[in-house]
């Protein structure tokens, strides 16, 4: 959500001036693929990742196109359940980012994959506590692991892309166990599809979708909704 703490106007007012400097547009190339990773399943199974990168509206968008994703939800993590409402996570208290649950087939899709998704399309993971216009830990970059494996290919391939200075700056992404994720209220949920129009989609998560199909073509998929 743009700029919360401003009024309406300076918000669009501001969002236009980001599409003429390109702040909110992914990058026009993939970076490289995780060197460690888990390989595909031998069956097809049910597998969950947690992922913050700013407005949980533009993650979700990208996260439910790609290929060998089932379900995407939007939600809170990193605070508690009493804290995890809208209202609460906007007063920038609650140590709640937003966030994204993503179900896969990990017969179809590596955790290392949709960790290359994440850090090329969904995100600036450079950008510490915001992203883009909007600022506060809400906005966190964060990757919220459920096993050791995920904290370990993630580890792994923060470490690979900073070695590689493939960023401008150095990756300031948390990796952090999950403790609980958190259903968002339900206009959340599918924000970007059902407001095609709203000019914060079209400046800040339109690119992200369209730099999914012309990275991805392999991964991409389109999305209809529920």
């Amino acid at each position: 959500m743009p700029m919360r703490l401003l009024p309406l106007f300076l918000r669009l007012g501001f969002a236009v001036s980001l599409l003429a400097i390109g702040a909110c547009a992914a990058p026009q190339m993939p970076i490289p693929p995780a060197k460690v990773d888990a390989a595909l399943a031998t069956v097809a199974g049910k597998r969950t990742a947690v992922f913050a990168g700013g407005c949980f509206w533009g993650t979700q968008a990208v996260f439910e196109r790609v290929k060998g994703v089932t379900a995407t939800t939007t939600g809170y993590s990193g605070g508690s359940g009493s804290s995890a409402t809208y209202d609460q996570v906007t007063t920038e208290t609650t140590g709640h980012a937003e966030s994204v649950e993503v179900v896969y087939d990990p017969s179809k899709l590596t955790y290392g994959q949709l960790l290359r998704i994440f850090f090329s399309v969904a995100h600036d993971p450079t950008e510490l506590n915001r992203q883009g216009p909007d600022v506060g830990t809400s906005y966190r970059s964060a990757i919220f692991y459920s096993n050791d494996d995920q904290r370990r290919i993630a580890a792994a391939y923060i470490a690979q892309l900073d070695a590689a200075k493939v960023f401008p700056g150095k990756i300031v992404t948390e990796v952090t166990p999950l403790k609980g994720f958190y259903r968002a209220e339900d206009y959340h949920q599918d924000y970007a599809l059902k407001n095609p129009a709203n000019p914060y989609i079209q400046i800040c998560d339109v690119p992200k979708i369209a730099a999914l199909k012309q990275q991805f073509p392999d991964l991409f998929v389109e999305y209809k909704g529920k």
